[in-house]
């Protein structure tokens, strides 16, 4: 199993500690690039794909860690859309 196969694998469990730098591998696997909103984005992160609806996020702060509910939405998009 590779890399990729396990980074899937572990976000499917739904860990406590799954980190945005994780999340931005995953995406980038799944050929989403990470928008940026320039100077007064914020926290609010976009990712882009050429075929599939973008995925808006609030980057976690002041932990890196995502929420269970993100987590849950993004695996929703991405079964929807037939990535999973």
């Amino acid at each position: 199993m590779g890399k990729h196969e396990k980074l899937i694998d572990r976000f499917l469990a739904k860990p406590k500690d799954f980190t945005w730098s994780e999340l931005i591998k995953l995406l980038n696997a799944f050929g989403y690039r990470q928008i940026s909103a320039g100077k007064t984005g914020g926290s609010r992160v976009r990712f882009a794909h050429e075929q599939h609806p973008p995925i808006m996020l609030h980057r976690p702060h002041p932990k890196p860690t995502l929420k269970r509910y993100q987590i849950e939405g993004i695996i929703d998009l991405l079964k929807q859309e037939k990535l999973l």
